[in-house]
């Protein structure tokens, strides 16, 4: 059964820890072979999201109403949406060894996330749990213990920054409305 965050947890800082430079390249040689076939794994991540997690999709006008799958994955603005988060998620790993610029990156998606596309920020914890069970499954054999404790510490990373960035713009925790369920979380995962 999946849980529903509580304000608590939605509130609750993820362990920003640092990467080691075995734990950095580690995650840029899984990366590598993911990007290698980044729209492809970008929409596998984007259907399992949305499949999962449906009240996600209350943000995305052009595809919102879709429910099947093959549907979502034929769809040329969730193709579009998975190269873009694609995209981002390549400047933060191709760039971990600068601080300044993940930071800024992350913090250009977290105010326009915020600000344009009023998405809470538990949502960015969902997908990056979406995009670690993606890469497990995908590439197993180059995702031992080790590589995906590193990935875990990005996860950690990305949320925290884009968590930083919705309070600098003053977030406010948005009220969900009579028909959008509330946001779950997976009931595992690193």
């Amino acid at each position: 059964m999946e849980k529903v965050p509580g304000e608590m947890e939605i509130e609750r800082r993820e362990r920003n820890e640092e990467l080691s430079e075995a734990e950095r390249k580690a995650v840029q040689a899984t990366w590598a072979r993911v990007y290698a076939n980044c729209e492809d794994v970008g929409v596998a991540i984007l259907v399992r999201f949305f499949v999962n997690f449906p009240s996600a999709k209350q943000y995305f006008s052009q595809f919102k109403h879709m429910e099947e799958p093959l549907e979502m994955e034929r769809s040329p603005q969730l193709r579009k949406h998975a190269c873009r988060v694609m995209g981002a998620l390549n400047t933060v790993v191709e760039n971990l060894h600068d601080p300044d610029k993940v930071s800024s990156v992350l913090a250009l998606v977290g105010k326009a996330h915020a600000l344009k596309h009023k998405v809470e920020p538990v949502y960015f914890k969902i997908l990056s749990g979406v995009i670690l069970e993606v890469i497990a499954e995908e590439f197993a054999n180059d995702f031992p213990p080790e590589t995906q404790r590193a990935w875990a510490k990005v996860r950690g990373l990305i949320y925290s920054h884009v968590t930083a960035a919705y309070k600098e713009v003053g977030w406010v925790q948005q009220v969900p409305n009579a028909t959008t369920p509330p946001a779950t979380l997976p009931s595992s995962g690193p």
